[in-house]
């Protein structure tokens, strides 16, 4: 059993994300999962991302406040516990358009 305190997570630089803190709690340099990783994101008041595609599938799960996911042809607002899937090279934006943080779980294939 590999287990990542919240406390010891070590935190990661992701391109393109501004107003972010985003925490690598399994996989890849935290744990030895070969097949997924998992993250956790802090999402300052009008912290976002690019419009932006990935070759894999991406699951978003909002864990704190409200987080807006836009791609090229639609946008929601996700609340506490909501989800969503992206199809890989589905291009997607996140948005924190409130005024209180919010935090956001990813889950994707290594």
């Amino acid at each position: 059993m590999q287990v990542t305190r919240y406390g010891d997570a070590r935190s990661y630089e992701a391109p393109e994300h501004y107003g972010m803190h985003c925490l690598r709690l399994q996989g890849k340099e935290a744990t030895a999962t070969d097949t997924i990783w998992i993250g956790l994101s802090h999402l300052l008041p009008g912290g976002h991302t690019s419009l932006k595609d990935a070759t894999v599938e991406k699951i978003y799960i909002v864990v704190a406040g409200e987080v807006t996911v836009e791609t090229g042809s639609e946008s929601v607002t996700l609340g506490f516990l909501d989800s969503c899937r992206l199809a890989p090279g589905e291009a997607r934006a996140l948005a924190n358009r409130t005024n209180a943080p919010a935090s956001i779980l990813l889950a994707m294939p290594t």
